[in-house]
């Protein structure tokens, strides 16, 4: 980004920022709902007892010499970071940072009887379980009523949304607008996403969609993934998804089976999309990749040559939600009116964000919606989640 004004890197050591009370009052209360989901024996409450005191009033301690993934994070930084206070490193490395070491402490990694449990699960099962999640899949089967156009609009806005699924759904009603869709949209590139889409002949294109969270808020992208294959606006489609549980709910491969299952499971159009979704697993249409760059404490402009390869090869890669956007455009205070194109200028492909405003990090707006925003809300509307954004970019 030669022509990109540098902005400052986000630190969690400022007292009243965001991110300081995500590592001062998040992660603490995040330790205790763990504590509290699983009757965990005694040396895991030691672990996550010595992992409160570290993370709040300590410094950052190296990975036993037999982790099987030290020589990886010691090449993402923990090197460097060794020995000083977790506020006074990137804040995107010391979250990160955070559920690695959350998961060692609760046995995660093994060996033994609690290896591969996921220590979010209960909450991620709660929530797409819940009857709000039955009412959204119930809205799908009037949707497929609608227009192929305005299905596909809903389930963009769907996916957009995450567990506000229902603002993007409604599109299926008589007579709304799709104004009225996303009512905090503050950037809205949809247009040149759905022209990216067409550029390939029918069933020919690859997606790869960067999944966010697991639950409701992956359901609507699977949907979205099933209408465009159903569609023929693509191919193929390659769901990348982190290796193993991260910040409470990022989807993993487990999320996205009981994902299907609660699909296939609903009755009416929201089975028939199971279905489907399952079909496409088995013949190779749909993918799932776990890619370890996928839990990195580091931007995408740092990701490796085959993650990259995969990339550049994709007719559009959709990126999901607010931590891939901060790890898309660099975890900066950016001013907001800095040019989208501008910090994506190193993705190998096309790239569209979907996100919900939930941090700090914001990119490509006008001064005018920056000023009328800060007018009537302050800074909240950065992190309130009531905002929301599509952006696009095309290389050349």
């Amino acid at each position: 980004m030669p022509d990109t004004p540098s902005a400052p890197l986000l630190l969690g050591n400022q007292p009243g920022s965001f991110p300081h009370s995500v590592l001062a009052e998040r992660h603490p209360a995040i330790i205790k709902q763990v504590r509290e989901a699983f009757p965990y024996e005694p040396a895991q409450h030691r672990a996550l007892d010595e992992l409160l005191a570290e993370c709040t009033e300590g410094e950052i301690e190296p990975l036993p010499a037999d982790a099987h993934d030290r020589d990886l994070w010691e090449t993402w930084g923990l090197r460097e970071y060794t020995g000083l206070s977790w506020f006074d490193v990137p804040w995107l490395w010391s979250e990160s940072w955070f559920y690695r070491r959350l998961l060692q402490a609760v046995g995660y990694f093994g060996p033994g009887p609690w290896q591969g449990l996921d220590p979010f699960r209960p909450f991620k099962l709660a929530e797409l379980d819940s009857a709000e999640t039955g009412e959204e899949l119930a809205a799908l089967d009037d949707l497929a009523a609608r227009p192929a156009a305005e299905q596909a609009q809903a389930l963009l806005h769907g996916s957009l949304w995450g567990n506000r699924a229902d603002l993007g759904f409604r599109l299926s009603a008589e007579g709304a607008r799709a104004a009225d869709a996303a009512p905090g949209l503050v950037a809205d590139d949809s247009d040149r996403l759905w022209s990216l889409l067409d550029t390939t002949g029918p069933g020919t294109g690859t997606l790869c969609l960067v999944a966010d969270n697991a639950g409701r808020e992956l359901v609507p992208d699977l949907l979205l993934i099933a209408h465009l294959l159903r569609g023929g606006r693509i191919g193929r489609a390659v769901l990348h998804v982190k290796p193993y549980p991260y910040y409470v709910s990022d989807a993993t491969t487990a999320d996205v089976v009981d994902a299907l299952r609660r699909l296939t499971g609903a009755g009416g159009a929201a089975a028939a999309y199971g279905g489907q979704l399952w079909s496409a697993l088995a013949d190779g249409r749909l993918t799932l990749r776990a890619h370890p760059f996928s839990s990195a404490p580091l931007p995408y402009e740092e990701m490796p040559g085959d993650l990259r390869a995969a990339f550049a090869s994709a007719t559009l890669t959709i990126v999901k939600g607010d931590l891939n956007y901060r790890r898309l455009v660099g975890d900066r205070l950016w001013a907001p009116t800095t040019p989208f194109a501008d910090v994506t200028a190193h993705f190998p492909g096309p790239v569209a964000a979907l996100r919900t405003l939930k941090s700090d990090v914001i990119t490509g707006l006008d001064a005018q919606t920056e000023a009328a925003l800060d007018a009537t809300e302050g800074r909240r509307w950065r992190t309130s989640g009531t905002h929301a954004l599509i952006q696009v970019r095309v290389p050349g």
